[in-house]
């Protein structure tokens, strides 16, 4: 798959699961609300990639960590928004565990 694939799925995938339209996501993540819909769709659909100031603004709106656009496996995608949302204490616990391998 390529990296403009990967970056589509993965956004098109966190879109999805906030409920956002792509109009309300691009404008979220400060695209003008005139060409939001058109940019956000570009971008899932692979025609575009966002750089990365916009997939940093785009990745915050959805609540999930700029790596997760680029996870080529699924579980390791998964696992990076997992981190992404747990508590500080948390991942800090984890990664202790994490350390013994």
């Amino acid at each position: 798959m390529s990296e403009y694939k990967l970056v589509a799925k993965r956004l098109k995938e966190a879109r999805i699961v906030t409920g956002l339209s792509q109009r309300r996501l691009g404008i979220e993540a400060g695209i003008d609300e005139f060409s939001a819909s058109a940019r956000m769709n570009q971008y899932e659909t692979g025609k575009h990639q966002p750089d990365l100031s916009s997939a940093k603004r785009i990745c915050a709106v959805l609540g999930v960590p700029v790596s997760f656009l680029y996870c080529v496996e699924d579980d390791l995608a998964l696992l990076n928004k997992v981190f992404y949302k747990l508590s500080a204490e948390d991942k800090a616990a984890l990664l202790k565990i994490a350390s013994k391998y």
